[in-house]
């Protein structure tokens, strides 16, 4: 028999229950817009989206979701748009959690246990941005001695890039952006802390990677943001390249150049090699200048030895093509004079290795810019010749222009400096072989003990097509004389009528372009 007693306590009880009920409600977690949730995606997932919801008010995007953010090993992030109470996780491709309700900021789920909990065991901090360090704490890192020095591959091509490194937010190598990184070649930035570090970022000051944990040692690229091992051995190359290094042809000099550091204060040795054959052998000379002969596929090889026995090497492929049908002219090669030095007060010639211009007449045409240490230059014009020469007469820098211009009016040029001194270094270059021409010796005929007689000169000399310069030669200087007197040179003496090529009564270019067909034999 239910007693007025028993209703009465069943009142209550259900008053209770109510309560409690409100109160759980009231304690429910609320989104917020600029939350992080995470997930751990320890079931295989390769991709991770997060769609949340609230009933009544909207998603953050279409299904799948946003995408989420690796953050470190099998853990994404995704911080909050808006305000969100339910949130599904999936892959994109079908596979996807329960409807779940959200759990509150920096609440991780688990995708093998289907459990939420605390973000507690992440160590890296994910707030940092360009103008301020990085917010969370994290526990310090227990490694101590000397740390070993840390490498960025700047592949996405920062002009500068800083390292920062943690254990916490109160134990850091530096205020953010971090300690700015020395290059040290092959497009490889370096920075050794003085201690220990457990996590990084590498920044350009606006850009930045991820949290990252430190593989001391080891070499992040900031492009496709990968960690590989990077050469740590005693001896450490930092450059090896050829120049040039594309678009090289037959007879072009490539300088063939490395350079490397001892980490263990030992002297460092370097032999370079071309397919196989030992070009510049092992001795302290770490550049040579390599010029093929024949068009293939070229691999270079540098190796390193120390006076501590240790050893290294790196290799490179080349490409040498054939520049028989090129249109546009080249410029392989320039041979400077001893080291780039020349002699005051004596004559300095410089040749110059062409190729290209198979077009029109083929001809090639030469012009040489040469500028004093005062800026003085030289009057310049085109020609045939492809050397020049000049006499330095002030002490200092020389530079020369040199310029190659096909039949078609297409042109190249490359500039040349020369150091003009009265004392001239000895050594040369280290080029190819060069092998000697042998030559016969001339057979020693005695000399008529009486004088031939000479035949009578006229008095008069016969005129001459095309010699303007009336030496009784058509060459390449009767050009050179023609582009002279149309450029209007003061004091030119010549013929018009040997001067004027085509017959036409005027002295033009045209005139000057067909007497450098008649000076090439054309």
């Amino acid at each position: 028999m239910v007693t007025t007693k028993h209703k009465v306590l069943s009142l209550i009880l259900c008053i209770m229950l109510a309560v409690s009920a409100v109160c759980a409600g009231s304690m429910a977690v609320s989104a917020a817009t600029g939350d992080t949730v995470y997930v751990r995606a320890n079931n295989g997932w390769a991709n991770l989206y997060c769609y949340m919801w609230t009933e009544g008010a909207g998603n953050n995007a279409t299904w799948p979701g946003q995408a989420m953010t690796k953050v470190e090993d099998d853990v994404y992030a995704y911080t909050l748009s808006g305000d969100f109470k339910n949130v599904i996780f999936n892959n994109g491709s079908g596979d996807q959690t329960k409807d779940l309700t959200y759990a509150g900021n920096g609440q991780i789920y688990d995708l093998s246990t289907g459990k939420w909990s605390a973000y507690s065991d992440v160590t890296n901090p994910t707030q940092a941005t360009s103008s301020t360090k990085p917010t969370q704490a994290t526990q310090p890192s227990t490694s101590s001695g000397n740390a070993k020095p840390i490498y960025c591959q700047n592949d996405a091509g920062w002009s500068n890039v800083y390292c920062y490194m943690w254990n916490s937010t109160t134990d850091s190598n530096a205020a953010w952006p971090g300690k700015p990184m020395t290059e040290i070649g092959d497009n490889v930035w370096s920075y050794t802390p003085n201690k220990a570090y457990k996590n990084v970022i590498f920044s350009s000051g606006s850009n930045k990677s991820n949290d990252l944990t430190v593989g001391s040692g080891d070499l992040y690229n900031n492009k496709t943001n990968t960690w590989s091992v990077y050469d740590t051995s005693d001896i450490q190359v930092t450059s090896y390249k050829a120049d040039p290094s594309s678009t090289i042809y037959t007879g072009t000099a490539v300088t063939l150049s490395t350079t490397a550091n001892s980490l263990v204060n030992a002297t460092i040795s370097y032999q370079i090699s071309v397919n196989g054959k030992v070009v510049s052998p092992m001795s302290s000379t770490n550049s040579y200048v390599w010029t093929p002969s024949a068009v293939g596929e070229y691999t270079i090889k540098f190796e390193y030895s120390d006076t501590k026995g240790n050893t290294n090497e790196r290799s490179l492929t080349l490409t040498v093509a054939d520049d028989s049908t090129l249109v546009k002219p080249i410029i392989k090669n320039v041979t400077p004079l001893n080291l780039n030095f020349i002699k005051l007060n004596t004559k300095a010639t410089v040749k110059v290795l062409a190729g290209g211009g198979n077009t029109g007449t083929k001809l090639l045409f030469y012009k040489y810019v040469v500028t004093d240490p005062n800026g003085n230059k030289n009057i310049p014009y085109y020609t045939l010749n492809d050397s020049y020469s000049f006499v330095p007469t002030v002490k200092g820098t020389y530079t020369v222009e040199v310029y190659v211009e096909g039949s078609d009016n297409s042109k190249v040029s490359k500039t040349y400096t020369y150091t003009a001194d009265s004392n001239v270094p000895t050594t040369t270059q280290p080029t190819t072989s060069v092998i000697p021409t042998t030559t016969s010796p001339k057979p020693t005929t005695p000399k008529p003990t009486t004088q031939p007689t000479t035949s009578v000169q006229p008095t008069t000399t016969p005129v001459m097509l095309g010699d303007c310069n009336g030496d009784g030669i058509v060459n390449v200087n009767d050009v050179t004389y023609l582009q002279m007197i149309i450029a209007e040179y003061s004091g030119m003496k010549y013929d018009f009528k040997t001067c004027d090529v085509d017959g036409n009564g005027v002295l033009d270019v045209i005139d000057a372009t067909m007497l450098q067909k008649m000076a090439a034999g054309q």
